[in-house]
């Protein structure tokens, strides 16, 4: 069964100009929305805190937005602005909270701990020998502070006494108490739960490490807190409220501002690069003249995918991106194949144009053209509706890749390098011999 017969001819040049417009009008749209509304960069690549939260019981979007909104830190200041509260599709009761704060402890802040945890010069009040660590440190996912004191604690005796503990493990344990209501005052600190959140990691170093609280969970916290109140108030009532906040979230994630940006400047140069190497491989595989026409066909799909993500607001995240290359990937296969066939008639047919052997060529894959994309739609479209939110917005990228990666086979690539064969190599294609009015009639009467 053929979708179409083999034999017909259809004359794709003849409205190369009109889609052509079409086209620069795609294209103009999808760079203005680059600028406005732009893109909706995802945590990935603006940084940020995710928690995905299963809740038990039926809970309203805007109930988890104002007990976001309602945390506070030690000092009464807001923790969260402007959180954003999403929906699990087909998931009732299960909400994604993402925030723009981090755990990653930003300079300022590490000036501000390290004058408050007596390193700085300008030590506040209150910071005596036995406080002031000679080196600090802060882990890079700012969930850990690492500090070294100069305490002598050599002189000690080791001896243990009645209640098993040694002068030395009595002093140590001083010192810590010491060091434990001095940081609960530190502002920007949040030390996390348990006794051993502060520790001194080594005797012999002299080397104590803080546990700080990550945004993940003090989210979850404060979630949890806003929502026992109001199950408190409804049993003071005579009413019962199953608790509504899990145990456990079911994930956390965050990625720090600075890492973000890195990500996105790695996504950027990932596709130039692509781009760069696809036209060097067109250009060695096929003919100088077919690689132009293959990127100007990549940049319009990428663009126009790109543009329709903006239009509608689809979060661009390392998924997306990845749908990006796999479109660009799509996109040149079609292309190869059409060029391909284009070489072979070129060798074939000598008596016939450049832009007669694109008609000829594009006419004889229409068909495999049109099963390929129509399945690789299909499959796409399962996604789309039955699958989960991050290949819903991976499928949606592939679709509008697979469509305007079939259409730029045909009215983009082919056509610009008909345009490149005709202004560029005219002069060094061999002379065609001049078809006869009997061979120009026929061939005249095939195209449809």
């Amino acid at each position: 069964m053929y979708i179409i017969k083999p034999g017909k001819l259809y004359d794709f040049m003849k409205y190369r100009r009109h889609l052509l417009v079409v086209s620069v009008i795609l294209l103009t749209a999808s760079v203005i929305t680059f600028f406005k509304p732009g893109p909706k960069w995802g945590t990935d690549f603006r940084g940020g805190t995710e928690v995905e939260i299963a809740f038990q019981r039926d809970v309203a979007a805007e109930e988890v937005r104002k007990a976001v909104e309602g945390i506070r830190g030690n000092d009464g200041s807001v923790q969260f602005e402007a959180p954003e509260i999403i929906g699990v599709p087909n998931k009732p009761n299960q909400y994604l909270i993402r925030v723009q704060e981090v755990s990653a402890i930003s300079e300022a802040e590490q000036q501000a701990i390290s004058s408050g945890l007596c390193v700085a010069e300008s030590k506040p009040a209150g910071c005596s020998d036995e406080l002031s660590p000679s080196e600090i440190k802060f882990s890079p996912g700012g969930d850990k502070i690492t500090l070294r004191y100069d305490w002598k604690l050599d002189g000690f005796d080791g001896t243990p006494d009645a209640s098993g503990k040694t002068a030395r493990q009595v002093e140590v344990d001083r010192l810590m108490g010491l060091l434990r209501a001095h940081v609960t005052t530190v502002k920007g600190i949040t030390v996390a739960d348990g006794a051993k959140a502060i520790t001194l990691v080594s005797e012999r170093d002299r080397k104590v490490e803080i546990e700080l609280k990550s945004r993940g969970t003090q989210l979850m916290e404060g979630v949890r807190e806003h929502f026992s109140k109001l199950e408190q108030d409804a049993a003071s009532k005579g009413q019962q409220l199953v608790a509504a906040v899990p145990a456990e979230p079911l994930r956390i994630e965050w990625i720090g501002p600075k890492a973000g940006e890195q990500l996105r400047d790695a996504a950027l140069k990932s596709v130039l690069i692509a781009l760069f190497f696809i036209m060097a491989y067109i250009a060695l595989r096929f003919d100088l003249r077919f690689a132009p026409g293959a990127v100007v066909a990549l940049i319009h799909d990428v663009a126009i995918a790109f543009g329709a993500m903006c239009v509608l607001q689809k979060e661009v995240t390392l998924s997306t991106v990845a749908a990006i290359l796999t479109v660009l990937g799509y996109s040149l296969t079609d292309t190869v194949v059409v060029f391909d066939r284009v070489r072979e008639n070129l060798a074939k047919h000598r008596g016939m144009s450049f832009g007669e052997i694109v008609n000829l060529s594009v006419s004889e894959m229409f068909g495999r053209t049109l099963i390929t994309s129509s399945t690789a739609a299909a499959s796409m479209l399962m996604f789309l509706f039955f699958g989960t939110q991050v290949l819903k917005d991976f499928a949606f990228v592939l679709l509008v890749g697979i469509g305007v990666g079939t259409y730029s086979s045909i009215y983009i690539a082919a056509p610009f390098t008909e345009w490149v064969d005709r202004k560029f190599f005219a002069g060094s294609s061999p002379a065609k011999p001049k078809p006869s009015r009997t061979r120009g009639a026929k061939r005249a009467a095939a195209v449809v």
